[in-house]
This record gives structure tokens, C-alpha cells and sequence, in this order.
């Protein structure tokens, strides 16, 4: 591991969080290995990336790129789930319905379904559709009646009114989701799912990005690196400030932090 990466799953730095980290390997060996340095720090759970569409990380075979290798691939699930075993690890997994097109989700599920997968999250697009259109919901809807561990939806989640959504089309919302964008957009989100708001809070959202500034400030220099990471989490936020556009946009050139500030501040009630 990185130093940045094990700066990030280092327990002191997420407490008070049942954390699970994700492995992106299309290596078994690279896999235990991680698995082992992660049981060492005290996680009991980890989970492994089949999803991911990036066309860099798909040309190594990793991510969503691994899903048209079944023969291979389940080798590679033999490999960790009896590494696994042993070492008393639950391993679950992230995929999506496959790399060329959805219905080689049918054969994935039966792999998956020959080992101990403690948790399968589902993000009903293949490879190519990225997270563009609609999630392909039948076919969650199939792995609702064939899987053999619990399922998780995960695709397309932004207000209360699209969970409600899934609960139409499958007859009953999902036990469990995966938030994404979805809860980048509005940080509320999980307040709103729960009926605990009815609105965006304001006062936690300025918590929120004041936390995330200050703390960037801190660990990475120059302005523009700091500036950089706020301005890809305003391409989300700006959902939630309308009328604002004008201001958005001059934030979005700010190249130092009083310049940032300004509009920042002008922006967020």
C-alpha cells in the first residue's frame, strides 16, 4: 500500500464508522495479500471491486474489466474465499451486470452463488453505459429471485422520491442501498431516506464543506491542489443552490483561496 492509502484506512483516522475497505485487484495473490494486512489492522471485512468502469483500471483486467473472464475469475473467487475461510475474513462484493451487455449478469450470479459472499451490491449498468440512462432494473429484479446472499442496490439514488421508486418496481424498497452521488449531491440524503428532513440542512452542509476545506488545507499545498478537490465536489452541490449559477461558475475559476472564499460563502445560506 501507498502511504496516502494507508493514511486513509487507518482505524484512529475512521472512528466511530463500521468501515469496509475496498480491494481493486485482479491478482488473487495481490488480494490475500491486502486481505492479510488489513486483518492485521483489525478490519473483519473487505470488499472487492468488480464494477468499477475507468478504461485504464478495465485494460488491466480489474474492475469491470475482470466480469467476461469467468473462467478466470472464478479461480480468482476459489482463491480468496478459501483464504478467507481460514483466516476468519468476510469478503463481499461489488459488481455490475457485465462488460458487454446485462445478460451475462445470469451467469455471474451463478458464480457468485458457489461461494460465501457475505454481501453483493449490485449497480444494474454494464461496463459501457458508465453511469449514464437508466439502471437496468429487471435485472436486479432477477437477482432478487436467484441470489443466495444479501443483495444490496446500489444506481441512480438522489431523492427520497427514487428510493420510493424502487419499492414500485421491485414491490418493496430495498432492504439495504449503496449511496454514491447521490449522497455527494445532497448530504442530507441519508436524513431525508430516514424521515429525519425534510430539506437540505444548510448548517451540516456548511459543516461539511468547512471540515472537508480545512482539513485539504492541511495535508496538501498549493491552493490550486486544495481548490482543485472543492471544485470537483461544487460539480455535485451546485444541485442544491438554485439561482446560483453565476456564482458557481466564478467559484469554479478561483485559482486562490480568498478568491474561493468569496463566492463560497456568497453561495451557502
Amino acid at each position: 500500500m501507498t502511504p496516502r492509502e494507508r493514511k486513509d484506512i487507518t482505524p484512529e483516522n475512521n472512528s466511530g464508522i463500521n468501515l469496509v475497505p475496498q480491494i481493486l485487484t485482479c491478482r488473487s495473490d495481490c488480494f490475500i495479500e491486502a486481505g492479510r494486512e488489513l486483518k492485521d489492522m483489525g478490519y473483519r471485512e473487505v470488499n472487492l471491486n468488480l464494477g468499477c468502469p475507468s478504461g485504464t483500471v478495465c485494460a488491466k483486467g480489474k474492475g469491470a474489466g475482470f466480469l467476461p473472464e469467468t473462467t478466470a475469475l472464478r479461480k480468482f473467487l476459489d482463491d480468496i474465499y478459501s483464504y478467507a475461510e481460514e483466516d476468519g475474513l468476510k469478503i463481499s462484493i461489488k459488481t455490475r451486470l457485465g462488460y458487454y451487455a446485462p445478460e451475462e449478469f445470469y451467469d455471474l450470479v451463478e458464480i457468485f452463488n458457489a461461494f460465501p459472499v457475505s454481501e453483493l451490491i449490485v449497480h444494474p449498468r454494464i461496463r459501457s453505459d458508465f453511469y449514464k440512462g437508466e439502471p437496468r432494473r429487471e435485472f436486479y429484479a432477477y437477482a432478487l429471485r436467484h441470489a443466495r446472499c444479501p443483495l444490496v442496490y446500489n444506481g441512480n439514488i438522489y431523492t427520497p422520491e427514487d428510493y420510493d421508486d424502487l419499492g414500485r418496481t421491485f414491490g418493496t424498497p430495498p432492504d439495504t442501498v449503496m449511496l454514491g452521488r447521490g449522497l455527494i449531491s445532497d448530504p442530507s440524503l441519508i436524513d431525508k431516506l430516514q424521515g429525519r428532513a425534510e430539506e437540505t440542512d444548510f448548517v451540516k452542509f456548511r459543516k461539511l464543506h468547512d471540515t472537508l476545506y480545512h482539513e485539504y488545507q492541511k495535508v496538501m499545498s498549493p491552493d490550486i491542489n486544495v481548490l482543485y478537490r472543492m471544485k470537483e465536489l461544487w460539480t455535485y452541490w451546485r444541485t442544491l443552490f438554485d439561482g446560483k449559477d453565476r456564482e458557481i461558475k466564478r467559484l469554479l475559476k478561483a485559482k486562490k483561496y480568498a478568491e474561493y472564499e468569496e463566492y463560497a460563502y456568497s453561495i451557502i445560506p
